[in-house]
Formats: C-alpha cells, sequence, structure tokens
C-alpha cells in the first residue's frame, strides 16, 4: 500500500502527522478509507462499536499487542502504507440484561456493587452449567483486547485474540477464587438485592441490574485490527 486513504478519530495532530509523513491521505470516515487509526481508548471503543468502514490501527488505546504506543504512531502507519501490517479479529460484545435490554462492548463488561465496601453474591454460567458462585465487589467479564486491562488487574489471565473470554471476580470475599477463560458465552447473575449492583461497559455505567435477573454475554462479531512488526504495546 503505497498510497493510501485513511480515517482518523480522537487525533491531537499525531496521527495526521504520521498518515502525511508516510505519503497517505486523511479522508472522512464515510469516504472508503484503506484504514481508520485511532487515537485513545475512548476513540477506539466508540469506532469499533460503529461498525468501521476499515480495519482500525488502535494507537495509545491501552496495554496489550492490540494497541501500539503513541510514541510509535508514526513508525506504526509507515508500515503499513509499505504494506507490512496484517489483520487480528478482536470480539465485540452484545451484552442482554433479562429479555428486553441489550447493550454491547469492545473491553469489557463489570457487574459492580454501588456502595463502597459492599459486597454481593454472584454467579457465573457457561456452556449450560453453573461454573461457580462467589461473594465479591463485582464480577468482570473482558474480551481479549480487555483483558489486559481491569481483568488482569483483578487477577485475570492475559488472553490472546480467539481464545474466549476471561471471567474474573473483583475483590472476593474468599482467600482463594478461581478465575475462568470460557469460550464465547458467559452468564452473569446476581444472587443477593442486599445492595444495588451497576453494570459498566467499557468503563461507563450504563445503568443498574435486578438481581435474579440473567445477565448474558457473548460475543457478538468481530472488527479487524491492524498489526505492524516490531511494534509492541507499552511498558
Amino acid at each position: 500500500m503505497t498510497e493510501f486513504r485513511a480515517a482518523l478519530s480522537g487525533d491531537d495532530g499525531t496521527l495526521r502527522e504520521a498518515v502525511e509523513a508516510a505519503g497517505g491521505a486523511v479522508v472522512a470516515s464515510d469516504a472508503d478509507p484503506d484504514l481508520v487509526v485511532t487515537l485513545g481508548e475512548r476513540a477506539l471503543v466508540g469506532t469499533a462499536l460503529a461498525g468501521p468502514a476499515a480495519p482500525v490501527l488502535p494507537v495509545a488505546a491501552g496495554e496489550g499487542h492490540h494497541s501500539v504506543p503513541k510514541v510509535d504512531a508514526r513508525g506504526a502507519v509507515a508500515a503499513v502504507a509499505a504494506g507490512e501490517e496484517w489483520t487480528v479479529p478482536h470480539a465485540v460484545l452484545a451484552v442482554e440484561v433479562g429479555a428486553d435490554r441489550r447493550e454491547r462492548a469492545l473491553l469489557d463488561a463489570t457487574l459492580m456493587t454501588a456502595e463502597p465496601a459492599r459486597i454481593s453474591e454472584y454467579a457465573v454460567h457457561a456452556a449450560g452449567e453453573e461454573v461457580d458462585r462467589f461473594r465479591s465487589d463485582g464480577v468482570v467479564v473482558a474480551t481479549p483486547a480487555g483483558s489486559n486491562g481491569y481483568a488482569r488487574a483483578a487477577g485475570g489471565a492475559v488472553i490472546a485474540p480467539g481464545t474466549g473470554l476471561s471471567v474474573v471476580p473483583v475483590s472476593p470475599f474468599a482467600t482463594m477464587t478461581d478465575t475462568w477463560v470460557v469460550d464465547d458465552e458467559a452468564v452473569l447473575r446476581v444472587e443477593r438485592d442486599d445492595c444495588d449492583v451497576r453494570l459498566i461497559l467499557d468503563g461507563e455505567v450504563a445503568g443498574l441490574v435486578p438481581p435474579e435477573t440473567d445477565i448474558r454475554v457473548v460475543v457478538d462479531g468481530h472488527v479487524p485490527f491492524l498489526r505492524v512488526p516490531g511494534i509492541g504495546p507499552p511498558r
């Protein structure tokens, strides 16, 4: 790709400079771009959930191999211009609360008690069976792109694209609590109504969830992310 057209999201001038330095042109997102370059996590989430018109090159979108550091933006765009890139499909989540409400997320979906120092009881189901039940501040389900964020901080594994979803209790009451990697679906349930529980999607509060209601978190399509050689995540 010697000549290319790039749409930008969240740019502070860094991305435009990188595109123009590599001989590319900046175009609108609806002008048939060859790639979409995003700066920051919020720009990546918004772009991915909107259904991008081209593969996405995330810049400074958190830790993990799905994103390149801001300092390497110019090198990453130059690698794309040279045809050295490849695509990696990343999961997008549908989050269904009961039968009446449906949300979407790219990185993670979290249930969290609304009051500090309060815990609730949660159950996790996968493949039609109860995996575990525990008391904790909350529970997070993360995609591979999100597994290096809050889920990792809570003790979960960092997982590769295409390997499933990471499910992690947050500040569990028990000292020995498992974490899990499930296929493409997890069903969460608040088993006690001692306090309000919030649904948090990609770091943004999406409202309260009622007790004894299934919250189904399932892979609902994929977005192609671009990777380039020799440029890794921030350290």
